[in-house]
């Protein structure tokens, strides 16, 4: 899972298999180490109504409602977004670079730009 943060917007980008891990156990987290200290950041399913997240203890939890969750997994849908509390907030599926990248990608989602080439 892929953690973009820029300004007061948060946006987690999952992989195929990060997707349907994530869809059917309700949680998913990734973990980035900076010596003793550690900074884990997770999608975790919620029966609220909206997206959300929160901060605590060196933890980011962004709160999918389990009805996008569904939607997520077994539709083309994209990703999920909402503006309505601190911080921005997006959810998406992680597609195949245009541009030539050094990262596996072989677990990404097929870019739809490329197949109108």
């Amino acid at each position: 899972m892929k953690l973009r943060i820029k300004g007061n917007s948060l946006r987690y980008r999952l992989t195929r298999s990060e997707v349907k891990r994530f869809c059917d156990s309700g949680y998913f987290e990734e973990i980035i180490r900076f010596g003793n200290t550690e900074l884990i950041y997770a999608l975790k399913k919620t029966f609220a109504h909206k997206l959300s997240a929160s901060f605590n203890d060196n933890k980011i939890t962004v709160f999918m409602p389990t009805v996008m969750a569904d939607e997520w997994a077994n539709t083309a849908r994209v990703g999920f977004e909402s503006n309505e509390g601190e911080v921005y907030l997006l959810v998406e599926k992680d597609f195949v670079c245009l541009d030539t990248v050094n990262e596996d990608q072989s677990d990404n989602y097929p870019n739809p730009l490329l197949s109108k080439e």
